[in-house]
């Protein structure tokens, strides 16, 4: 009996060459884009919890400016630890910060926190010790290469992530009567996952609730 099909990197090239009946080098040479731009798309139409990290770190006594980890998307949560007591940071505005905490030579307890730029965020009142933080957010999946060959897509989202692929090559080839289709089953494979998140999401506080 065959092994079971398992979605790789470059099995999904070879898929979308085949579904796309398009050998020629200057499609082939876009389908790694076809492929980042599906992933892009697909972390943004569903927010999972297979992409939901923790993250712990050390604050800086004196800097209010925090580097974010690596493939952060979007904050859930922080909260900082004071005397072995987690204490929550709230999510502010960047000017309200910056109007509550206007003069960064004033330390305390971080009480706010806000998006200074996309690779940082800024905290008031500026750390008067190097606390422990802990941030709830959501990650960008580490993106498929010939040298990342799996992910959490290829795992549990094989059919979206090749269907979203097809799609965004449509821009490309111009004029393919399949978009209406290839539409239609991204759209069911994204619902399913997302049905698929509500249920994990509905057991996890059952079990909390009967604990």
């Amino acid at each position: 009996m065959p092994a079971a099909a398992v979605m790789t990197y470059d099995s999904l090239v070879l898929d979308i060459e085949s579904y796309l009946e398009r050998t020629d080098t200057a499609t082939v040479s876009k389908i790694p884009t076809f492929i980042m731009l599906a992933e892009q798309t697909l972390a943004t139409d569903i927010k999972f919890l297979g992409n939901l990290t923790v993250n712990t770190s050390t604050m800086t006594q004196g800097d209010n400016v925090i580097p974010k980890p690596a493939r952060w998307r979007k904050t859930v949560s922080f909260n900082v630890t004071v005397a072995g007591e987690r204490k929550p940071v709230f999510l502010r505005k960047y000017e309200y910060l910056r109007a509550y905490a206007d003069n960064p030579n004033t330390e305390d307890v971080p009480l706010y926190y806000a998006d200074y730029d996309f690779q940082h965020w800024i905290v008031g009142p500026t750390p008067d010790s190097n606390y422990n933080f802990e941030v709830l957010y959501y990650e960008r999946v580490q993106p498929l290469d010939s040298s990342n060959q799996s992910n959490w897509f290829t795992e549990y989202a094989p059919q979206a992530l090749l269907y979203g692929s097809l799609l965004q090559a449509m821009p490309f080839l111009k004029n393919d009567s399949r978009v209406a289709l290839w539409q239609q089953m991204y759209v069911q494979a994204v619902g399913a996952l997302k049905n698929e998140d509500v249920t994990r999401i509905g057991d996890r506080q059952a079990t909390v609730l009967d604990s």
